[in-house]
């Protein structure tokens, strides 16, 4: 067979994607397309047409039109076989078969188009086939960015070891009375610290090299040696570059460096002392029932950016009656927390750090008790002759949460098209590329308990397993509270801010 050109086309004859396989222009091709709807002929049962130099071979796609367009003399069940292959990969790139979607994935259909034909002949593959060579994985690739975030996280540690270096070199400088110039210190501390960290800065970002030798011969003036500040730029150069490339650079002082940090924006208004009450939640559930495990990591973290409030206490209130284990930090008044469940240093006299994030207590649930889980998953696939019918539904155990921005990730079998989606509670995207649905809901909560999702697709039960949830909360799963902070000396009351937060480490439904 010779296969001229392949293209998706309207009822009207529209062109909207079209693959030229041997050298055609453009007129001739919307020629042949315009003339295509005009040869059909409604009362005959095929689905292909003639001219005098061409063979339309077609397949109707709801209101488009596959269509493929050979010369006279080619093979006829060749054609149709390569018409079946070309009608199964459009629906692994578009979601919907409507004009607007083939034109956003026109690039990644003609690419998919030129594996199948090559000159006008048909290339021996199928479609899982054509999915790898489109996708265009590579190893060597996946090697070269393992090496280079490798690379980067390596002049990154060290970037952070020369700024406490500089940070502790001007500190001493301090401490000894001298005048401390932008960043950094005077005489051979200051100066070892900037000649160092140039080592590795000057290395990745290439900067102009600092002409320090010329400088350091002048006794009197407004040493050059002394212009620190010109190091700070290149260690910023080199942050800005890292963060042009994708990296999250984190500040050395004060790290918030938790995924609870990034599911949930950090509080507009931050006292001078702020707690964060973070909790992660673990679990694994069986597809029939069962909890096989669950656990849920908890964390209070004090914040103290004013010295002023340095001496305080914290007031907790502790509600759950879920069998929590808990766990102060070594530093803090045990026997004070145990009796009054209060947080305290050991040594009253001494202040929490300055602007430093401390862990001062923490919590762990381990379980497998069914009855606390939060939010439980009911997936029933039933084999049907078309395929499968899904019925998902869930439920919101917990009712003192609020989930947000839940997720519900089924997955699908590949190269069988979209889901049909029956009743629907929220929204659905299906990843097509991922071979995953996702069930979309903004917020469940004691007013939203109970959903349900319905769907069917060709497949098997067990190719809807697992299935991930993903969401995020603003009220923790364990009722433990930060109530009040007062001072050591007069237990008057500190003003404080907070922010709680709980996310999803692992949810599967196995």
């Amino acid at each position: 067979m010779v296969l001229l050109a392949a293209a998706v086309c309207t009822k009207a004859g529209k062109a909207i994607v079209s693959r030229q396989f041997v050298e055609m222009t453009r007129t001739r091709v919307e020629g042949l397309l315009a003339a295509f709807p005009k040869l059909m002929n409604t009362g005959k049962q095929h689905t292909f047409v003639e001219t005098d130099s061409v063979r339309y071979v077609y397949q109707p796609l709801e209101k488009l039109y596959m269509v493929l367009i050979t010369t006279k003399n080619s093979n006829i069940l060749e054609d149709l076989e390569t018409l079946r292959l070309f009608s199964r990969v459009i629906p692994e790139y578009c979601r919907v078969l409507e004009e607007s979607e083939i034109s956003e994935h026109c690039f990644d259909l003609i690419f998919a188009f030129d594996e199948i034909v090559a000159l006008g002949y048909r290339e021996n593959v199928n479609l899982a086939q054509i999915r790898t060579f489109t996708e265009m994985d590579s190893h060597e690739e996946k090697v070269f960015r393992a090496v280079r975030e490798t690379q980067e996280r390596e002049a990154k540690a060290e970037m952070r070891r020369k700024a406490k270096e500089l940070q502790q070199a001007r500190r001493d400088a301090e401490r000894s009375g001298k005048k401390v110039p932008a960043f950094g210190g005077f005489g051979s501390a200051g100066m070892t610290s900037v000649s160092s960290s140039s080592i590795i800065t000057d290395s990745i970002v290439e900067p102009e090299k600092p002409k320090i030798t010329s400088a350091a011969v002048r006794p009197s003036g407004p040493s050059k040696a002394l212009k620190l500040g010109a190091k700070g730029k290149e260690v910023d150069n080199f942050v800005d570059k890292l963060k042009s490339e994708g990296e999250t650079i984190m500040s050395s002082t004060g790290k918030r460096g938790s995924d609870v940090s990034k599911a949930l924006p950090p509080p507009v208004n931050v006292e001078s002392v702020h707690l964060r009450v973070e909790e992660k939640i673990s679990l694994t559930c069986g597809r029939d029932g069962g909890l096989q495990n669950m656990e849920v990591l908890g964390m209070v973290t004090l914040r103290v950016s004013d010295d002023k409030n340095g001496r305080i206490r914290l007031i907790i209130n502790n509600n759950d009656n879920k069998g929590l284990q808990l766990q102060t930090h070594p530093n803090v008044d045990k026997k004070l927390f145990t009796t009054d469940s209060v947080i305290g240093l050991k040594n009253p006299e001494k202040s929490f750090p300055l602007n430093n994030d401390v862990g001062v207590l923490k919590w762990r649930l381990q379980t497998t008790d069914e009855a606390l889980i939060p939010l439980t998953i009911n997936c029933w696939p039933s084999e049907s002759g078309t395929g499968c019918d899904v019925n998902i539904e869930y439920e919101l155990q917990e009712e003192s949460l609020e989930l947000n921005d839940v997720v519900i990730s089924i997955p699908v079998p590949s190269g069988v098209g979209s889901p049909m989606i029956g009743d629907l509670d929220g929204e659905y995207k299906h990843d097509s590329r991922r071979n995953i649905l996702e069930w979309c809901l903004p917020v469940i909560d004691v007013n939203n308990k109970t959903g349900s999702l319905e769907f069917s697709i060709a497949g098997q039960p067990n190719d809807f397993f697992p299935i991930n949830v993903s969401f995020v909360s603003k009220r923790n799963y364990c009722d433990i509270q930060v109530t009040k902070a007062t001072y050591v000396d007069g237990d008057g009351p500190v003003r404080f801010s907070s922010e709680i937060s709980c996310v999803v480490d692992k949810y599967e439904i196995l």
